[in-house]
């Protein structure tokens, strides 16, 4: 298992929505994701940021993100998404969630 931590910001005046559509994930795009090996899901607000952290349990990851990334389902849910969304200028390039380190974990 691995874990991962991302940053992307939010426009502000998209918070809202973007919190009622978090509330209620399209059931398909939750299936999706659980076949592509990702658990303990979990997306923070703060601000104008997002953190999202999640935990990895396959053994290929980049073969995962492309399975998620063809789903129709995923697609029309970033469709949604994606314009409330405002990605950090620091992020590397191909990013759209800029990834972050992790330098501390304890179970």
């Amino acid at each position: 298992m691995k874990r991962y931590g991302q940053v992307l910001g939010i426009k502000p005046e998209h918070i809202e929505e973007y919190s009622r559509l978090h509330a209620a994930v399209w059931p398909e795009v939750l299936k999706t994701i659980h076949e592509c090996n990702i658990r303990n899901y979990s997306i923070y607000l703060h601000d104008k940021t997002l953190f999202a952290y999640f935990e990895y349990h396959g053994d290929n990851f980049e073969a995962d993100m492309a399975k998620m990334a063809a789903d129709p389902n995923t697609q029309r849910w970033w469709e949604v998404c994606t314009p409330l969304q405002e990605p950090l200028p620091t992020r590397a390039p191909g990013e759209w969630w800029a990834a972050m380190q992790e330098v501390f974990h304890t179970d």
